[in-house]
């Protein structure tokens, strides 16, 4: 099969898909692209008469070349069929005079969870297809840790090991993963942000004399975060799906143009939605929502990419990035597939934590993207805003999304990606709604009064379940523990 994927920095460094998924990240560091993806024949027409698993096997298999139509078929029904408590999986709702994508309504309560229980079933297929057992490393902001461990939970010849800022999520996240059952699973808190984990989890991969280790015990090492395209794939289906329900409900004509509004940090949710538009979806604009930490912001306006600032935590925990990996793969595109160019710019960042792209790269990514930022005064302003008006709760992510598309200047719907359940922030969210509670639990149960969903049944249940993971361990430790992880993997 071809090596239709391969690294950003270098051309050489090539994989089919399926070793493309199994290795995470590429060998040289950079990330698996597919440089030809923008040949990708789609039929629209057929799209919007599909269902979301039709539609996720029909694009897939486009994709993902090197699985078979049979084994793509139970990938998807393994992960879709029982998982997610709409039918639509991703359903569509106006809010005023926008549109939001309703993420969330996974297994986790989180956007995660619509490639979190995919990767693990294109994961298990390709290594059969090789015989070996893999270990993998997610460092998380929050979401995709407890998304990953549901995913992968118990399943045979994987283990999966977890590290997340220590007191920098929510209290929902943290009892999410502390909780987490499995005995594959490895939880742990680092003294540091996401991005002290997540740096230190690219390290790892890099490092020789562990990989040889992990041959040593017959393991490979791999991800479940955006780094690793099985991780991105899955999530460019909905971008479809979300054009097909507003065709369907006659927002829309097939072959007219939408915009998006991401809410983001790690680039990942919003880059899934530009390989939708190579691969033929009508974007007219993407809006890259920020909190804060605008690094990307302060980016897509001048060029300049500087992670030397102050982090600040916030009440989008998610999104409480300064290095956004996934930005990686748009430079990739956005500078005429240079390699030595994003190699560059990737040695600047790791050694003087800033880099700068040329005015043509530039240009080229602004005609498609802006960027905006929002503070937490004004998040909470949002969700109460449109909560009075319109009787919908977001959460605090999904409300500087709403914000920011709320600001644009746009002709097209805009649809509004919602990343996450409100309940999962319930105390903040609760605060911006102008109410009290005692506790997480409390806040949780007075917030059920206000939204349109009940509360679900996987938040319902952690105050009564026991942690199970308490460790907090350093940045440094992390090697230690993935050595000694690569022994427990059966």
């Amino acid at each position: 099969m071809e090596n239709i994927y391969e690294s950003t920095r270098d051309p050489k460094q090539n994989a089919t898909s399926k070793q493309a998924i199994l290795n995470g990240i590429a060998p040289d560091g950079g990330l698996y692209v597919w440089p030809a993806i923008d040949t990708v024949d789609l039929d629209l027409n057929a799209i919007v008469e599909q269902s979301y698993i039709e539609n996720a096997q029909y694009i897939l298999e486009k994709i993902l070349p090197d699985y078979t139509k049979e084994e793509l078929e139970a990938c998807v029904h393994n992960a879709y069929d029982k998982s997610f408590a709409s039918s639509k999986i991703t359903p569509v709702k106006k809010v005023g005079d926008l549109y939001v994508l309703e993420l969330f309504h996974g297994p986790t309560s989180a956007f995660k969870d619509v490639a979190l229980t995919l990767l693990p079933q294109l994961m298990s297929t390709a290594l059969k297809s090789v015989g070996k057992k893999a270990l993998i490393l997610t460092a998380t902001s929050g979401d995709t840790g407890k998304a990953a461990m549901s995913g992968f939970k118990d399943v045979d010849h994987i283990g999966i090991r977890v590290f997340y800022p220590h007191k920098k999520v929510s209290q929902i996240q943290y009892r999410q993963m502390a909780t987490q059952e499995g005995n594959n699973v490895g939880v742990y808190a680092i003294e540091g942000n996401f991005d002290d984990a997540q740096s230190q989890v690219k390290q790892l991969f890099l490092d020789q004399e562990l990989h040889q280790k992990a041959e040593e015990h017959d393991v490979l090492l791999t991800s479940a975060n955006s780094i690793n395209v099985g991780r991105l794939v899955p999530q460019i289906v909905y971008y479809f799906d979300a054009y097909k329900q507003l065709v369907q409900d006659g927002v829309i004509h097939i072959g007219e143009p939408v915009s998006f509004s991401v809410p983001t940090g790690n680039f990942g949710d919003v880059l899934a939605g530009y390989y939708a538009y190579l691969m033929g979806l009508p974007v007219e604009r993407f809006y890259v929502a920020s909190n804060s930490n605008k690094v990307l912001t302060d980016f897509l306006n001048t060029g300049v990419y500087d992670k030397n600032r102050e982090f600040i935590q916030t009440i989008s925990p998610s999104m409480d990035i300064l290095v956004s990996s996934n930005l990686e793969r748009l430079l990739f595109y956005m500078s005429g597939q240079d390699h030595q160019k994003v190699a560059s710019w990737m040695q600047d960042l790791q050694e003087k934590g800033r880099y700068e792209v040329d005015a043509q790269t530039l240009q080229k990514i602004q005609a498609l993207f802006s960027g905006d930022f929002v503070s937490d005064e004004q998040t909470k302003e949002t969700i109460k805003d449109v909560y009075e008006k319109e009787g919908i709760v977001l959460d605090p992510h999904t409300a500087i999304g709403y914000r920011v598309a709320s600001m644009a200047n746009s002709s097209t719907p805009i649809v509004t990606l919602a990343t996450a359940s409100p309940y999962k922030f319930s105390v903040d969210v609760l605060d911006a709604l102008s109410k009290e509670a005692s506790d997480e639990w409390d806040a949780l149960k007075k917030l059920s009064a206000h939204c349109q969903d009940p509360i679900p049944v996987n938040l319902a249940q952690l105050e009564s379940m026991d942690i199970l993971h308490s460790d907090v361990i350093s940045v440094e430790e992390m090697e230690e523990v993935v050595e000694k992880g690569l022994g427990e993997v059966r």
